[in-house]
């Protein structure tokens, strides 16, 4: 079994990923989709926000209405395309968010700090949420039945609420509980650039001190997989813009981390 992350900017390959998928069965594929959302919000009148951490790391801030939005379009537009298109391939595959079960149950943030012009603030944490649990029942269920699950990143709140949880989040809260043989996060780059070069291989701590020098957007990546592979599990980071870019990932390509020290 292997779980895999499709980030919302692969989402244009997804026929290419659903053709490789045929040969990774059984899997759990958690997508992304925060483009489609920003389109959709703006159709809707509903102006994007996007906020940076202290830290830089930067991200969708979700307030009620966006989460509206959010709801629609992950759950519904996004999830049941995916969906289709590997039904169309004889995949048999079913579509859920973390709500569904509830698999992801998450504490919504009350407050977050930002920086703005240089300068921290804190403001409403919205509906957004940190994953505590993954109820692995559903999941298990599901492929027990010969089904692959395509997950959208929702969340059940602690209070009942549904939240916008960060899919590489989502994708590593289930690696770590599913415990499959990789984790394979599918991105529009080939891997971890570090200072102009492609990194081949890490060890998972050397990938959690390496998120500390690189740049937005890899950082919370590298961070997760370090802790996912520190489980045991072997994490690929690589391009989902190839054909068959699973296989290519599995084969070698892309950033291999692994709990093991490599250097």
């Amino acid at each position: 079994m292997i779980v895999v992350k499709v980030g919302g900017r692969t989402l244009k390959n997804i026929e290419a990923i659903a053709r490789d998928l045929i040969n990774h069965q059984p899997f759990v594929l958690i997508h992304g989709g925060g483009d489609f959302v920003t389109q959709y919000s703006k159709k809707m009148g509903v102006e994007p926000k996007i906020v940076t951490s202290p830290s830089g790391v930067r991200s969708r801030y979700t307030d009620e209405d966006e989460l509206e939005v959010f709801v629609m379009v992950m759950a519904g537009k996004v999830n049941k395309e995916i969906v289709s298109k590997l039904l169309d391939l004889g995949i048999k595959a079913v579509g859920i968010s973390g709500v569904d079960g509830p698999t992801l149950v998450a504490e919504r943030k009350k407050r977050i700090v930002v920086l703005e012009k240089g300068r921290r603030r804190v403001i409403p944490g919205g509906f957004t949420g940190k994953i505590r649990e993954v109820n692995t029942s559903l999941l298990n269920s599901l492929l027990a039945e010969g089904y692959n699950v395509v997950l959208a990143p929702l969340a059940r709140g602690m209070e009942g609420e549904m939240l916008n949880v960060d899919g590489d989040q989502a994708a590593s809260e289930v690696a770590k509980a599913l415990r499959p043989r990789y984790l394979v996060l599918l991105s529009d780059v080939d891997g971890v650039i570090y200072e102009g070069q492609l990194i081949k291989k890490l060890s998972w701590n050397e990938s959690i001190q390496l998120a500390e020098k690189i740049g937005p957007g890899m950082n919370r990546k590298l961070l997760m997989a370090g802790r996912v592979a520190e489980q045991q599990i072997h994490v690929v980071i690589a391009s989902g813009l190839v054909e068959e870019p699973i296989k290519r990932a599995l084969a070698g390509g892309g950033t291999h981390i692994t709990a093991l020290e490599l250097s």
